[in-house]
């Protein structure tokens, strides 16, 4: 979302008012990894990812030593606790990006790829390469720097995935020829060169202002959210599927219509169950306007069902307002954050578990507190190791309020 109106719409959830309703809690411990400050970087947004080693990777949307946001790395030391190493810095000198608010992904060879939303040659998103060196250090390379030409997309917010080929996919959030976003595909070259294509341009018939990333399903074809537009203005899910002659044909799973039925405004990437259902977030609609947890399960005939899985309640013992995606256990439970509600309004981190017989039971994990040590507004989706810890990132918080990354014990 562009800085003016993430900050108008941080202002009126803000000022939303709470009502007192008790719900239950599951027990768990927080523990804060790392407080940020602005020479390692600051404002985390996009959450973390993990090599095969137990290290940490995630970007911050501000600070380093340009003040445009970084890439850091957190290494756990032998008998507790971890290092924090600053990989890279943005500097906005007309070539790097700036402003990163993706997740990182890791290819097999050891590199970090990412977006930025701003920076690069036109001012308008870069996708970037972080490659390790012999000497410990990391090499940026501008993978790609979007253009401002009413052709090509814009200002790129969501991570970007990897096909078994190398290549890149992802979305931009304005842009394209109909000024409402694209999807595109990034292709590696012998020589180092990325090549280009965009898969689709989103018409706000089919949606707009993709924020999110995208997400594969066995047979390679891409699904994701527009986060307005569709058939009622609200949002959509959508699949796009390759076909033999190179493109790709998108079709609306779902609109969303803004009622309390339905949500509105899907911010977050979707993911997968096994059985084939999709999971997502709104930022707002559901009961109470809170936003909510969807589920789409596939019918016969290419249709999808929606069921809300939970609707957020504002009040003292629920989350409100979803920016991150979510995550599943081999268990079938559901995590994530809400970057407002709680006790103290500050947002939470909460566990969903689905009841034999149907329905979910909501528990929260953590209500975080702006106390001058825990973080707090989470907007990051969690990552979980093998032992079932959960780790993110907060926007603000810690002793520096200059956001945090966090640990959840189970």
């Amino acid at each position: 979302m562009p800085s003016n109106g993430l900050s108008i719409l941080k202002t009126i959830l803000a000022i939303s008012a709470l009502a007192m309703v008790v719900t239950k809690t599951a027990a768990a411990g927080e523990k804060v990894l790392g407080s940020f400050n602005a020479s390692d970087g600051n404002a985390p947004y996009g959450g973390l990812i993990s090599d095969a080693a137990g290290n940490l990777y995630g970007t911050t949307t501000g600070g380093g030593a340009h003040s445009f946001g970084t890439v850091f790395e957190l290494m756990p030391k032998a008998g507790g606790g971890w290092n924090i190493k600053l990989l890279h810095s943005f500097n906005d000198d007309g070539v790097d990006g700036i402003a990163p608010y993706t997740r990182l992904v890791l290819d097999s060879a050891g590199n970090l790829y990412g977006t930025t939303n701003n920076g690069g040659s036109n001012n308008v998103g870069t996708v970037f390469q972080l490659t390790p060196t012999t000497t410990g250090t990391w090499k940026e390379t501008i993978v790609y720097s979007f253009e401002n030409n009413e052709v090509d997309g814009t200002y790129p917010y969501g991570g970007l995935i990897l096909d078994s080929s190398g290549n890149l996919y992802g979305t931009t959030a304005g842009g394209g020829t109909n000024f409402a976003g694209t999807v595109f595909e990034l292709t590696p070259g012998k020589a180092g060169e990325w090549t280009e294509k965009i898969l689709h341009n989103f018409d706000y018939t089919d949606g707009y202002s993709t924020y999110g990333g995208l997400v594969f399903d066995a047979s390679g074809n891409l699904y994701g959210t527009g986060y307005g537009g569709g058939t009622y203005g609200y949002g959509t899910v959508f699949e796009m599927t390759p076909q033999i002659s190179g493109e790709w044909n998108l079709t609306v799973l779902f609109n969303f219509n803004g009622k309390n039925s339905t949500g509105d405004a899907p911010y977050a990437t979707l993911i997968f169950d096994t059985a084939g259902n999709l999971y997502g977030t709104t930022l707002f609609g559901g009961t109470y306007d809170s936003g909510m947890v969807f589920e789409l399960t596939p019918q016969a005939g290419g249709l999808w069902t929606e069921t809300i899985v939970h609707s957020f309640e504002p009040s003292n013992w629920d989350g409100g307002n979803p920016f991150g995606g979510l995550l599943l256990d081999a268990a079938g439970n559901l995590y994530g954050t809400t970057n407002l509600g709680g006790k103290f309004n500050y947002g939470t981190v909460f566990k969903l578990t689905p009841k034999a017989g149907g329905g979910w039971i909501e528990g929260l994990l953590h209500v975080f507190n702006k106390n001058g040590k825990d973080g707090y507004n989470p907007y990051c989706t969690l990552l979980s190791d093998k032992a079932g810890n959960l780790y993110g990132v907060t926007y603000q918080g810690g002793m520096q309020n200059d956001g945090t990354v966090f640990e959840i014990l189970p």
